[in-house]
C-alpha cells in the first residue's frame, strides 16, 4: 500500500522519540513524501542517548519497536522496570492495521489513535508487576518485552521466527538476547548475568531471562564496548554461515558469527574486523549480509575469501572416486545402494541412492524412532534423472548427483551437474545454479525450471533438529529390497551386514512408512508418511519452521497440532487453520502445497506441483477427516438413551468393545449385536472385512491357534463399493481354502496409534 514506518528523534521541545508512518510518492516508489506523515507514538525524551529505535514487522504482521531506557547512566530516570510509565527500556508490539479484535491503547501523552494493541500482548489486563500492584488502565500494553538498556538493532530469523537483539551494556558486559513474549531481560537489576546498578532493589524471587551470549568490555578478539545487533544468515553464497547469527561491536570492530542451541551459544567465532558498524541488513536478491559503516559513511557486503570458498572439493563426479563405472552408475566397493518407503517430491525426477559408512562398519547408532547417529566421514549419494518426454523412461536425462558428507560439526552438501554429453558431472558453484528444460507432455511442451541447490540450500532441509541426514531412518528404510538376486528386509540386511552399533529389536515390530500410492494402507497413514517425508525436517519440536506443528511420522495425528491448528501467517484470513476437516479452502497446508508462489511449501527447490500428493491430501481432508468428534458421537447416543454414560474406556453394551473403539468402528454402543466382525463367503472363498473411514486394517491367517504360532499376512485384493457408514468392504481371496482348518484375524489400527 506504499506505507513505510520510521523511528527518529525529532527536533523541538523534549526531543521526542517519534514513530511515524509515511507513504511513497505517487510517481516514484523509491521516494517518500514527507507531507504524508502520520505520527503513531511521540515520546518526550530528557536525555540524548539510549534511544534504541529499530523497527521491524514480525512474521505475525505486527510492528515491533526497540526502545532504550531514555539515557544517562544507571537508569537514573527510572524507566527500566516499569510497565505503567512511559515508552522506554523494552520492545513494543503494535497493530498498525487495526485489525478486528485488537484493542485501543491506554491514554498517554505520547499515544495517538493511529494504531491498536494486539489482544494477546503479554501485559494486556495486567494488575501486578514485580510483586506490586499496577493500574491496568495505565499499563503500556504495547510492551512485548521489558528490562532492556539500549536494544541496538534487532532482527527476526526468517526461517525460525526468533527475534534476536543486541543490548548495549553499561560498564561491564554486552549481550545478545532472544526476545520472548513477556520476557524481562533484567536491566537495571542485572547487566548481562552480572549484578546491575539497581541489584539491591530487585524484588524477592526476581527472575530474568539471561542472554544467550555476553562478552566483556575491552579490545581483544572476544571483547568490545558497544554491541551492534545483527541478522541470521540464510543466503546462498556462504554455506558455512547458514543459520548463524552475525553481529558486531561498534567500538572494537569485531564482526562475529554465533550459533546456539536453545538458550545457550554453542559456537562463536570472528569473521572480520571493521569499527563503526552501526547496523546490518539483508540483500533480498540472494540473501547477502549488508553492513552499515557509520565511520566511513558507506554500506558494505560480507563476502567469502578464496580460502573459505575453495576448499579442495573434487571438480567432477569422476574425480570423487564414488563410481567405478560412471556410465552405468556402478559404485565402488564400500558404497551400497538403498531404498526408502516415501520419497521427497522432486518435480517428477526419478532417484537412485547410495551410502557409505567408513571404518569397520558398526558406524550407525540405531534408533527405533527419530534420527539415527552416524560416524564422521559417512556419505550419502543421490542421483536425479528427468524424463524429457513424460511417461517415456528412454527419454530420461541425467541432471545431477548430490553428496551429503558427515563431518565433526554437522554435514555439508555438494552438487554435481551433468553436462550435455551425459558423460560426466561438474561441481556446481557455492551459490547453486538454475536451468530450464523443455518437457514434452502429450501434445504440450512445458518449460520446467530445475534448481541445482546451493550448499546453503542443502542445510535448509538437513537441519540439526531433524538429525541432519534425511530419509535414512527406521520408518523410511523398513522395506524389502533385492540383494544378490534375493528379496530381503533392508533393515535385516543392514543388521546382518554389521552396520549397527547395537542390535535393533525384532524387525517385524518396527514402524514403516508407506508410499503415497499404496492403496493397501489407510489414507491417514499415507498422508502421515507424505508429510513426514516432505515437511518433518522443519515442522517438528525444536524445528526451524514458523508453523509449530509436528510432521514426524511417529506423532499421532491428534497430537500433531494439524487438525484446526493455528496458522502463523494467515494473510488476513483469520479463520484459516492448518487442516480443517472437510474444508479445502480453509486448510492452509492444502493451499500451500497446491498453489505456486512465494508461500508454496515445501519452500526449497521445487517448481512443479505434486499432483498425486495434492490429491492424496485432498482425499484425506474430504473423506477421512469429516467424521463426528467423539463428543458429538457421545451426545448423539445420549440423546437417544437417557442417563447413558459413554466414557472412552467404558463398554455400555457389554459386547467386549470399549466405547472409543465403537466410535471409530461405526458401531452402535447401545446394541451388543451391532459388532464389527469378519464375514466369510464360503461359496466365493472370500473374506470380507468392514473398513470404516480412517481405520487401517491388517489381515492375517494361521493353521493353528496359540501364543507361539506364526501368523501370515493376507493380501487385500480390492475394495468393494462403499456402503453406509463405511468407506467400503475390504475383501481377500483365501488360498488353500479347502486344504484343512485355517484361522483368520484382523488387526485394527486406530488413528491415535499410527
Amino acid at each position: 500500500n506504499g506505507f513505510f514506518y520510521v523511528f527518529y528523534t525529532a527536533q523541538g521541545s523534549g526531543s521526542p522519540n517519534r514513530l511515524s508512518r509515511f507513504k511513497v510518492t505517487p510517481d516514484d516508489p523509491f521516494a517518500g513524501d514527507p507531507e504524508t506523515e502520520v505520527i503513531l507514538i511521540d515520546q518526550p525524551d530528557d536525555a540524548g542517548n539510549h534511544n534504541g529505535g529499530d523497527v521491524h514487522f514480525g512474521p505475525d504482521g505486527y510492528l515491533y519497536v526497540a526502545l532504550g531506557d531514555e539515557g544517562n547512566a544507571n537508569d537514573s530516570l527510572n524507566n527500566s522496570q516499569r510497565i505503567e510509565k512511559d515508552f522506554f527500556a523494552g520492545i513494543l508490539r503494535i497493530d498498525v492495521d487495526k485489525r478486528p479484535g485488537s484493542l485501543p491503547p491506554n491514554p498517554h501523552i505520547a499515544v495517538s489513535n493511529n494504531y491498536s494493541i494486539p489482544p494477546d500482548n503479554p501485559f494486556v489486563g495486567a494488575t501486578t508487576f514485580l510483586n506490586r500492584s499496577v493500574n491496568p488502565d495505565q499499563v503500556r500494553t504495547e510492551f512485548w518485552a521489558v528490562g532492556l538498556r539500549n536494544p541496538w538493532r534487532m532482527a527476526f530469523d526468517p526461517v525460525s521466527g526468533l527475534l534476536y537483539t543486541g543490548d548495549v551494556g553499561q560498564g561491564r558486559l554486552e549481550e545478545v538476547d532472544i526476545i520472548q513474549k513477556g520476557g524481562n531481560y533484567g536491566w537495571s537489576f542485572k547487566e548481562g548475568t552480572a549484578d546491575g546498578p539497581d541489584a539491591r532493589r530487585a524484588p524477592e524471587g526476581f527472575v530474568d531471562i539471561p542472554p544467550i551470549l555476553e562478552y566483556r568490555h575491552g579490545s581483544g578478539p572476544d571483547r568490545g564496548n558497544s554491541i551492534t545487533g545483527g541478522v541470521v544468515y540464510r543466503g546462498d553464497r556462504l554455506s558455512q554461515l547458514y543459520g548463524a547469527y552475525v553481529f558486531a561491536d561498534y567500538v572494537s570492530g569485531n564482526i562475529w558469527a554465533m550459533r546456539h542451541e536453545g538458550n545457550r551459544h554453542t559456537d562463536w567465532f570472528n569473521l572480520a574486523r571493521d569499527s563503526g558498524i552501526a547496523g546490518f541488513g539483508i540483500d533480498p536478491t540472494q540473501g547477502d549480509i549488508l553492513l552499515a559503516d557509520h565511520n566511513a559513511n558507506r554500506i558494505m557486503r560480507l563476502v567469502g575469501t578464496e580460502d573459505t570458498l575453495n576448499v579442495g572439493f573434487p571438480p567432477t563426479l569422476a574425480d570423487t572416486g564414488a563410481f567405478m563405472d560412471l556410465e552405468n552408475l556402478i559404485p565402488n566397493p564400500g558404497i551400497e545402494p538403498y531404498e526408502i518407503n516415501t520419497p521427497f517430491w522432486s518435480d517428477n525426477a526419478t532417484k537412485q541412492r547410495w551410502f557409505s559408512i567408513p571404518g569397520n562398519k558398526a558406524g550407525i547408532r540405531f534408533e527405533r524412532q527419530g534420527p539415527w547417529g552416524f560416524r564422521e566421514g559417512s556419505i550419502w549419494i543421490k542421483h536425479f534423472d528427468l524424463e524429457m518426454v513424460r511417461g517415456d523412461p528412454a527419454s530420461s536425462r541425467r541432471l545431477e548427483t548430490r553428496f551429503l558428507v558427515k563431518h565433526e560439526d554437522g554435514v555439508y552438501g555438494l552438487t554435481y551437474r551433468w553436462d550435455d554429453s551425459q558423460e560426466n558431472a561438474f561441481l556446481v558453484d557455492e551459490s547453486g545454479y538454475r536451468e530450464t528444460f523443455s518437457i514434452q507432455d502429450g501434445e504440450e511442451t512445458i518449460e520446467q525450471v530445475w534448481r541445482y541447490p546451493s550448499r546453503s540450500e542443502c542445510l535448509a532441509c538437513h537441519t540439526p533438529s531433524a538429525g541432519l541426514v534425511l530419509g535414512f531412518s527406521t520408518a523410511q528404510l523398513n522395506c524389502s529390497v533385492v540383494r544378490n538376486n534375493h528379496e530381503v528386509s533392508q533393515l535385516s540386511w543392514l543388521k546382518s551386514a554389521g552396520y549397527f552399533q547395537a542390535e535393533p529389536e525384532t524387525i517385524e515390530a518396527l514402524p514403516a512408512m508407506v508410499s503415497a500410492d499404496d492403496s493397501s494402507a489407510s489414507l491417514t497413514r499415507r498422508v502421515k508418511s507424505y508429510l513426514a517425508s516432505n515437511c518433518s525436517q522443519c515442522h517438528r519440536p525444536d524445528g526451524e519452521a514458523l508453523g509449530r506443528w509436528d510432521a514426524r511420522y511417529e506423532t499421532p495425528v491428534l497430537e500433531s497440532g494439524l487438525i484446526n491448528g493455528h496458522v502463523v501467517r494467515h494473510e488476513g484470513q483469520a479463520d484459516r487453520r492448518l487442516i480443517v476437516p472437510g474444508n479445502l479452502e480453509k486448510s492452509e497446508i492444502y493451499q500451500r502445497i497446491s498453489n505456486q508462489g512465494s508461500r508454496r511449501m515445501p519452500p526449497v527447490g521445487s517448481h512443479v506441483l505434486d499432483v498425486e500428493g495434492i490429491d492424496l491430501l485432498k482425499r484425506w481432508i474430504t473423506e477421512t477427516l469429516p467424521r463426528k468428534t467423539f463428543a458429538d458421537w457421545q451426545q448423539h447416543f445420549s440423546n437417544m438413551v437417557p442417563n447413558l454414560e459413554l466414557d472412552p474406556t467404558g463398554d455400555a453394551d457389554h459386547d467386549g468393545w470399549d466405547n472409543l473403539s465403537e466410535y471409530y468402528l461405526g458401531t452402535d454402543p447401545t446394541f451388543a449385536s451391532d459388532r464389527w466382525r469378519l464375514r466369510l463367503d464360503v461359496s466365493r472363498e472370500t473374506l470380507f472385512v468392514p473398513n470404516p473411514s480412517g481405520i487401517e486394517l491388517r489381515l492375517e491367517s494361521s493353521l493353528f491357534l496359540g501364543n507361539a504360532v506364526e501368523w501370515e499376512a493376507i493380501e487385500i485384493l480390492e475394495t468393494t463399493e462403499p456402503v453406509f457408514g463405511y468407506k467400503g468392504l475390504l475383501e481377500s481371496k483365501l488360498e488353500g481354502f479347502n486344504e484343512g482348518s485355517k484361522f483368520y484375524r484382523a488387526a485394527i489400527i486406530f488413528p491415535e496409534l499410527e
